[in-house]
């Protein structure tokens, strides 16, 4: 069983959105309340035993935390500023990687707070990315990949990845689909039943195919009105139709959305807005 846990499901501002005074940012509704988009996905395995001892990282005698802590794996899909305050309102100790949608700062700002884990668990955290946006994570973290290192710096084991090629990690087998961001190029990746697309504006036919039958569609929908590097709600349905996905979460979603309580209704039968906090169970 797969578990996903939407950590964020706001833009790049967040909601409430700084200086705002509209409804929505002025909501007491807690799914009103939007961090940086994210998510956390775990596998839960039937039996005991089934990840393969060459897949479990190794550890010093120093560290606190056995491997795994409830969940056979665990991954998080970008770490942006929020991350850790996500970490902690989920009470996640053990992390297994860190995948990266793109470079943007909402989507990659936290990773200097993996060093928790690097600390606990005593080793660097695989941080899986495409080159271009590895280059990124280089040239913003680079006290991390220092020769002489700071001590207490981030630990990242940067592993890339390529836009067509399957790969796996902690036992769950990754699909990447390729999409624009406007002009920047932007990965998003299915994991068995369950999809996951963030700050995409536009995806072509042989990457659609990859999404076929989705059980679970996670996808960007940054507000009703045409945006230049964003699908709307409308263009992110569209896309859940074409797939024929049987469940979809709408994410990275501004204060033009409105109130959760007055749209929750007006979506087509098995589209829903996502809200931080809310899971998922995926057979």
């Amino acid at each position: 069983m797969l578990r996903l846990t939407f950590l964020g499901t706001g833009t790049s501002q967040g909601v409430p959105m700084i200086g705002c005074n509209c409804e929505v940012c002025r909501s007491h509704d807690s799914r009103d309340k939007r961090l940086r988009s994210s998510v956390m996905i775990e596998r839960f395995d039937s039996a005991p035993g089934k990840r393969p001892a060459d897949e479990l990282p190794q550890q010093p005698a120093h560290a606190m935390y056995p491997r795994p802590v409830g969940a056979d794996a665990r991954i998080v899909i970008d770490a942006g500023p929020d991350f850790r305050y996500q970490m902690l309102r989920e009470g996640v100790k053990t992390l297994d990687a860190i995948l990266l949608t793109h470079e943007h700062k909402d989507h990659i700002a936290g990773i200097d707070d993996i060093r928790a884990f690097n600390y606990f668990e005593g080793r660097a955290v695989p941080i899986y990315a495409t080159e271009r946006v590895g280059r990124a994570v280089r040239k913003d973290f680079d006290y991390a990949f220092a020769e002489n290192r700071y001590p207490g710096a981030p630990e990242i084991d940067l592993r890339t990845i390529r836009q067509n090629e399957p790969f796996d990690v902690a036992g769950f087998h990754v699909i990447p689909i390729s999409g624009r961001h406007y002009l920047l190029p932007v990965t998003g990746y299915r994991i068995g039943a369950l999809a996951y697309l963030t700050d995409f504006n536009g995806i072509d036919d042989r990457q659609l195919d990859k999404l076929w039958g989705v059980d679970v569609l996670v996808i960007n929908a940054l507000r009703y009105e045409k945006h230049i590097s964003h699908f709307t709600v409308d263009e992110a349905v569209e896309i859940s139709r074409r797939v024929h996905a049987r469940r979809t979460y709408l994410t990275h979603m501004s204060h033009q959305i409105g109130l959760y309580a007055d749209k929750k209704d007006t979506l087509p039968a098995g589209v829903e807005f996502a809200w931080d906090g809310l899971r998922i169970e995926i057979e």
